[in-house]
């Protein structure tokens, strides 16, 4: 059985974001004189949304509430000019995403990237492809929270029984069953395939066309552990 409705991520899902971010947050710490991280680092900062990054990325001494403001509108401000330097779609994604259209499967996004950001963003990479995107919104809690999600669905007239969420790391496997909904793992994003076999994901993806195997059912979701 295949899905007829799939809600991806974004970062490090349908789009490769992790240099832009990194960079962004790297001219904050820059400015400020703290020390810089590394591309792997972000790995692990990125996933909870910007608020959480900043968090991440600042130094203890500077994570009380006023300081913490200041670096997000800092970084707010420095990643919202500089979002499409080097983000690109991941190899295979347009293609995945023709197919799955062909088969008329719909297709939503939902990230803990702030709304307009993420609406831009998903403008500028796929126009037109994606009728439902959500972001980050205040007073609505992110992933792992299944709320955005089940409001998304909601929105799209998604069928439980035969929706898939697709991410690339454990916030986006918890998500998908805190909802209650399976969870598909894709290896192409920031973090790792023992990180998605330990949340528990119901399958795993080494490429777009893989996952678009599954999606479609000609790999049973208990079997594409990738």
């Amino acid at each position: 059985m295949g899905y007829d409705t799939v809600v991806f991520d974004l970062d490090g899902t349908l789009l490769n974001t992790l240099q832009d971010l990194a960079d962004a947050a790297n001219f904050v710490c820059r400015a400020h004189g703290w020390p810089e991280h590394t591309l792997d680092e972000y790995r692990y900062f990125v996933g909870n949304g910007i608020p959480k990054l900043c968090l991440r990325f600042s130094p203890e001494a500077a994570r009380d509430e006023g300081t913490q403001k200041e670096v997000l509108a800092q970084f707010s401000a420095r990643y919202a000019a500089h979002k499409e330097d080097t983000t690109a779609p991941y190899p295979g994604i347009e293609e995945m995403l023709d197919e799955l259209a062909a088969a008329g499967v719909r297709c939503g996004v939902l990230t803990n990237k702030e709304h307009s950001l993420a609406q831009g963003v998903m403008e500028h990479y796929f126009p037109g492809r994606f009728e439902f995107v959500q972001g980050a919104v205040p007073g609505v809690p992110t992933k792992p929270d299944p709320t955005a999600l089940r409001r998304l669905m909601e929105r799209m007239g998604a069928d439980e029984a035969h929706t898939l969420f697709v991410g690339d790391s454990d916030v986006d496997i918890h998500t998908a069953h805190n909802a209650g909904l399976p969870g598909a793992g894709v290896l192409w994003g920031f973090r790792t395939r023992e990180e998605l076999e330990a949340a528990g994901a119901e399958a795993i993806a080494a490429s777009p066309a893989e996952l678009a195997r599954c999606i479609l059912g000609e790999v049973h979701t208990g079997e594409a552990r990738g």
